[in-house]
């Protein structure tokens, strides 16, 4: 068998009249207007980027759980802290009664030191429940509910330096919440609606 042989396998083809076929492994170009399948098996549905697929219930991230958990716990020791200086504020001016401050200056002074406890109390139990509402609708996701969690978690972290040997462990909780709500797999949990096809 020669090199220009018609029978042989190595040899050059011969064009017999017919369109030439693409060699072996080389995909088929498809007809115009059909878009082009890849090489192999049809292409596969889009996939979340927590594997199954879109619109398959998806389970929350491990540090997105943990920074819910964290954001119950803040919400409750703020609300349990406002309701402290609450009452703290009344027992105060009860006290001040008793031992007789007669004084007007004294109760002015009273008061004034009693209403800014109840403010700062009704700031407390007003950050809980934000706080609370943001861990509750951690399921439902959204971008909102990830950038309010950070705020949130800012001034958490803002108002523990002002009272920071009592307030470290708020502090640490405030600054890993950012952190856990900002990392990629974060922003994909709060993002997975609108990748969704």
């Amino acid at each position: 068998m020669s090199f220009g042989e018609p029978t042989n396998p190595y040899g050059q083809p011969q064009d017999q009249g017919q369109g030439q076929q693409p060699g072996y492994g080389y995909p088929q170009q498809a007809p115009q207007g059909v878009p082009q399948q890849g090489y192999g098996y049809p292409m596969a549905p889009p996939v979340s980027p927590y594997g199954g697929y879109p619109g398959a219930a998806m389970e929350m991230p491990g540090n997105v759980k943990s920074a819910r958990v964290m954001m119950w716990i803040m919400g409750g020791l703020n609300l349990l802290g406002g309701l402290a200086i609450i009452a703290l504020s009344f027992a105060l001016d009860s006290d001040l009664e008793s031992a007789g401050a007669t004084s007007a200056d004294a109760e002015a002074f009273a008061d004034l030191g009693q209403g800014i406890m109840i403010f700062l109390g009704l700031i407390s139990l007003v950050f809980a429940v934000v706080g609370m509402v943001l861990a509750a609708r951690f399921k439902s996701g959204g971008n909102g509910v990830r950038i309010g969690s950070i705020v949130w978690a800012s001034f958490a972290v803002l108002f523990s330096l002002f009272s920071l040997p009592a307030g470290i462990v708020s502090l640490a909780l405030g600054v890993l919440i950012i952190v856990f709500v900002a990392k990629a797999d974060g922003a994909a949990w709060f993002n997975r609606n609108k990748q969704q096809f």
